[in-house]
């Protein structure tokens, strides 16, 4: 992997709160001259349709390393996420119970599922595994902030609503519970480093997608390969249901996935969005343990 990170116009939420742009690792700070007041600055930058591109050329505030980035979006209202999106990574769920309990089934089958805001992290937090003896999984995807709120949409009139596009890391365990339970703990939904405006993106279906685990190429794959695209995932999910300015989609991960432990260090990227370091660390608490002692307060 390059290990370079985003260049040209990038939004980014950094140092508690504040909206920059990055570029060519430099950050201009937004926040004061757009006159952002929430501790969520990219949803109100989304909601008041502001545009930082007149600031582009403004001299930097702050290099890359003086800061700390967080997730683009602090508490995204929703987190949308498209099912087995992918074909090889079909085929390695059905060929592995562990990853998928019941038969392959897709968007139109099912549905989308939704993430709790709540495990929304950025990249310098990492990833926290709530137990010690389950297993669990990365799962790299490209993901696009939502910028206006839309509802009954047409697939060919949501690329005017996508604000940008950011990597998203959709940490899961795995077993027989439900979905969004098993991919909503703290810290199991990455986002980072930036978002990157579609100009910059181009096209969003033919982008090189790789996540590295300890250095070893584990998921490689380009986003030309999604069953649904970008856009119909939102034409579904907008069906009945407002998908608010802030929210965040995500299109579903290619084939590779691979157990993560404490101590292990995902390095992602995709073409024309950025690239990200994310350290795991693990909790002393056992899952089985934890059902065990549920059972001898019920008895």
């Amino acid at each position: 992997m390059s290990g370079s990170w985003c260049v040209g116009m990038r939004l980014v939420r950094f140092d508690d709160d504040r909206l920059g742009l990055l570029n060519d690792g430099s950050i201009v700070d937004v926040t004061d001259r757009l006159g952002l007041r929430t501790n969520d600055p990219l949803k109100e930058y989304c909601r008041n349709s502001l545009d930082a591109r007149e600031y582009e050329d403004e001299e930097p505030d702050y290099d890359l390393e003086e800061v700390a980035i967080e997730s683009p979006v602090r508490r995204p209202g929703k987190v949308i996420a498209a099912p087995l999106n992918y074909e090889k990574h079909v085929e390695e769920a059905l060929a592995d119970k562990d990853i998928v309990t019941d038969e392959w089934f897709t968007i139109e089958d099912k549905g989308y599922f939704l993430k709790a805001p709540s495990s929304v992290a950025g990249p310098e937090d990492g990833i926290e595994l709530p137990f010690n003896d389950r297993r669990v999984d990365h799962e790299i995807e490209l993901g696009f902030v939502i910028g206006s709120d839309i509802k009954d949409i047409d697939a060919e009139d949501v690329w005017d609503e996508i604000l940008g596009y950011t990597i998203l890391l959709d940490v899961s365990v795995r077993g027989d519970q439900d979905r969004s339970n098993r991919k909503s703990y703290d810290t199991f939904t990455i986002i980072g480093p930036c978002v990157a405006t579609p100009d910059e993106v181009e096209d969003p279906h033919d982008l090189e997608m790789e996540l590295q685990l300890n250095g070893e190429t584990r998921q490689q794959e380009n986003t030309g390969g999604m069953i649904y695209s970008c856009a119909d995932v939102v034409e579904y999910a907008s069906i009945g249901t407002t998908i608010e300015a802030g929210d965040v989609v995500t299109t579903g991960t290619p084939a590779g996935v691979s157990a993560i432990t404490g101590g292990d260090v995902i390095d992602a990227e995709i073409e024309n969005v950025g690239s990200m370091t994310v350290e795991v660390s693990e909790r002393d608490v056992a899952f089985q343990d934890i059902n065990v002692q549920k059972s001898q307060q019920d008895n």
